[in-house]
């Protein structure tokens, strides 16, 4: 279940019809802040109420994404750079085993020389950086892991794990959110808007009329017709503690347990165990991550 919290007011204009300002036509000029007149929305001909519905919600990040890199040293730098080769090539088969709708892979190799060493007359530890004083070479094969599927991601970490790379960065998360959930959560602000407005009204006496303007944007509602529209509020947005019960809204899309991703078919030469890879499986929850929307939407007063 997703629990998303309301943190903006409404806020309400309502004019009386007939102290209303003239609407403007297409061709009216925009207003300049300070005139004594100015032109009003269309939608504000009668008395309306402005209300902005602002939700937030927390959702699991549904991206990760680490680098293993696994390093080589050799006299000759082609040697090097095939052994290094050699160590990812298995484990880059085995995660391209899961499809890349689940797991995306990147693999590179980098070469660089290892100078000989010398210490100059204080003692200091120098490299002798000249083409004929190059000692070895030292290879680095990178994997870049990118996880897209939730529910394979310990498995793909304790496959990279159980391949002994020479080194290993922290898994990072990311949030992604699909064109479904960027749609739900609009939909609950305007909702929100709805519910707010009900009770604006209600608590003064009135009743909500038909709906006159819904901006996904709630620019709308920024509106400022007393300093001269068409100026725009750009004061910081507070939170309002208030009672859970009262405010605090839930919305009913659970999903079920994830059944467990079989595992890819085992990759040739060095590929880690089934074993091995249990063995280096750790829990990897992906944390939450906040999403706010907020949605203007203008009612006639009855």
């Amino acid at each position: 279940m997703r629990r998303f919290t309301a943190v903006l007011l409404t806020a309400a204009v309502a004019l009386p019809a007939g102290l209303a300002p003239a609407v403007a036509s297409a061709q009216t000029p925009p207003a300049t802040i300070g005139d004594r007149y100015v032109p009003a929305p269309w939608w504000m001909r009668d008395p309306v109420i402005a209300s902005v519905g602002y939700v937030r919600a927390e959702v699991p990040a549904n991206r990760a994404a680490l680098n293993a890199t696994f390093r080589s040293i050799d006299r000759n730098a082609a040697e090097a750079a095939r052994k290094a080769a050699d160590q990812v090539r298995a484990l880059s088969q085995a995660l391209a085993a899961y499809g890349v709708e689940k797991v995306r892979v990147e693999t590179s190799v980098s070469t660089q020389p290892l100078y000989d060493q010398y210490r100059d007359e204080n003692g200091v530890l120098r490299d002798n950086a000249r083409p004929d004083q190059i000692e070895r070479y030292q290879a680095e094969a990178t994997v870049s892991v990118t996880v897209r599927d939730m529910a394979v991601l310990e498995r793909v970490y304790a496959t990279v794990i159980a391949s002994q790379p020479t080194s290993t960065s922290p898994v990072y998360f990311n949030l992604e959110p699909e064109n479904a959930t960027r749609t739900w959560l609009q939909g609950e602000a305007v909702k929100d808007a709805a519910r707010r407005a009900r009770e604006a009204a209600s608590n003064a006496g009135a009743s909500l009329g038909g709906v006159r303007v819904i901006d996904p944007t709630g620019r709308a509602c920024e509106t400022d017709v007393l300093a001269g529209w068409p100026s725009y509020a750009s004061g910081e947005e507070h939170a309002t503690d208030v009672d859970a019960s009262d405010i605090v809204v839930t919305g009913a899309r659970s999903r079920g347990p994830m059944a467990l991703p079989a595992p890819p078919p085992p990759a040739q030469g060095g590929a880690p165990s089934e074993a091995q890879i249990e063995s280096a499986r750790l829990a990897l929850q992906p944390p939450l991550r906040e999403l706010t929307d907020r949605a203007c939407v203008v009612y006639a007063l009855n």
